[in-house]
């Protein structure tokens, strides 16, 4: 299972499309505008998400609300798009009056694309390397959530640090699993810890005074999933790097930790490593989870925790230092409208790219062409891994 998602941040709309599906998984818009609105929401958002409300619109792949094994599109309209479609048209000349922009952000993907690209205004590249891109990303995501929930796996996320604030936790991979979402969700820096929280915001309104950005961390955390997804043998099969790579296809993603991550490097093997136990009612299980649920480049069956760092948001109230492109002098760097702190937003945006993944390597143990076939198959798996286990 794969998607391509396509738009520009102003443009039209934005568009994923989702190949690989099974047939007769259940789908819900309902489920999905949730994601988005979750994606939109948070404090230190910015302007534009008091225009947009996203609203998925899907116009193929699914019939009565069951997947057809066809290819899904999934449309998510941009309203902002009828303030830029003269400066956004697809055919016909440039308006007259437009201004392009010549003063790259440091931080984004603004200079370096027009150096990649031969154009001298970076609009063409940040439209395409808008965080708006992620819209169709969690609209997307929305096909992979909605399979795991039909095996009975559960992905979520919460926040553990916005600046320097950080919320403290003396064992966060057997504490993650416990924390309950509707607690996130009634978060809006999507943190369980209202102590936390209210430091968090605290910097965030700190941040906005200075017209600064801020970055943070956060963790997604997925539950119920059988030992064995992911392979050992060649390295494509291995499922840490998958999702490693998926949660680095964010842009504003630097570093994944999986587990206790670099924290293990501190520490002998002794307080590191899981020891085995066996359970007779659920088989194999582990004493900790400092593995993060994966070991060898697949799936333990514990939950899988992996922490991420989010860089601040390259664009600047106060904006940085840069060079313009048609003068070749020093500029301040131009300026979109932006948000002050995504840190919530994002960790929705890894809950779909793991949720994705993880939906690929459960697709690959168990086939993929219909749901009745794949829960045979897991039921089938289940019952083995009992009978290994008596």
């Amino acid at each position: 299972m794969q998607y391509m998602t396509a738009g520009e941040s102003h443009g039209p709309q934005l568009t994923a499309i989702v190949d690989g599906v099974p047939a007769g998984l259940h789908i819900s818009e309902e489920s999905i505008n949730a994601d988005l609105a979750r994606r939109q929401s948070g404090y230190g958002r910015g302007g534009r998400q008091k225009i947009e409300r996203d609203v998925v619109r899907i116009t193929s792949g699914v019939r009565f609300g069951k997947t057809l094994g066809s290819p899904i599109t999934l449309v998510v309209e941009n309203h902002d798009w009828e303030n830029w479609t003269e400066r956004m048209s697809v055919f016909g000349e440039p308006p007259v009056d437009l201004k392009r922009e010549t003063t790259p952000r440091p931080g984004h993907a603004d200079l370096v694309g027009a150096l990649k690209t031969d154009t001298d205004d970076c609009r063409d590249i940040l439209e395409r390397a808008s965080a708006r891109e992620t819209a169709a990303r969690v609209a997307a995501a929305g096909i992979a959530r909605e399979l795991l929930a039909d095996l009975g796996v559960e992905v979520f996320s919460y926040v553990t640090s916005i600046g320097s604030a950080k919320m403290h936790e003396k064992d966060p991979m057997l504490e993650a699993p416990d924390y309950k979402p509707l607690e996130i969700e009634i978060s809006d820096v999507r943190c369980p810890n209202e102590a936390a929280a209210d430091a968090m915001r605290a910097e965030i309104d700190k941040a906005i005074e200075l017209g600064e950005s801020l970055g943070g961390t956060f963790r997604v955390v997925a539950r119920g999933l059988v030992p064995g997804l992911g392979g050992y043998a060649t390295a494509s099969e291995r499922l840490t790097s998958r999702i490693a790579a998926a949660l680095f296809s964010i842009p504003a993603i630097k570093g994944v930790e999986f587990g206790l991550g670099f924290e293990a490097a501190r520490l002998p093997g002794s307080r590191v490593h899981d020891e085995i136990k066996l359970d007779p009612a659920v088989g194999f299980t582990r004493s900790s989870n400092n593995a993060g649920g994966l070991e060898g480049g697949m799936t333990t069956g514990m939950p899988l925790v992996a922490t991420c760092a989010m860089k601040p948001i390259p664009t600047l109230m106060t904006p940085l230092q840069t060079v313009d492109l048609d003068t070749l002098e020093p500029a301040a760097a131009s300026k979109e409208r932006s948000d002050t702190c995504a840190v919530p937003a994002c960790a929705v945006v890894a809950e779909g790219e793991l949720a994705f993944a993880l939906a690929n390597a459960y697709l690959e143990k168990f086939g993929h062409d219909n749901m009745a076939d794949i829960r045979a198959n897991i039921a089938a798996y289940r019952q083995r891994l009992k009978t290994v286990a008596r």
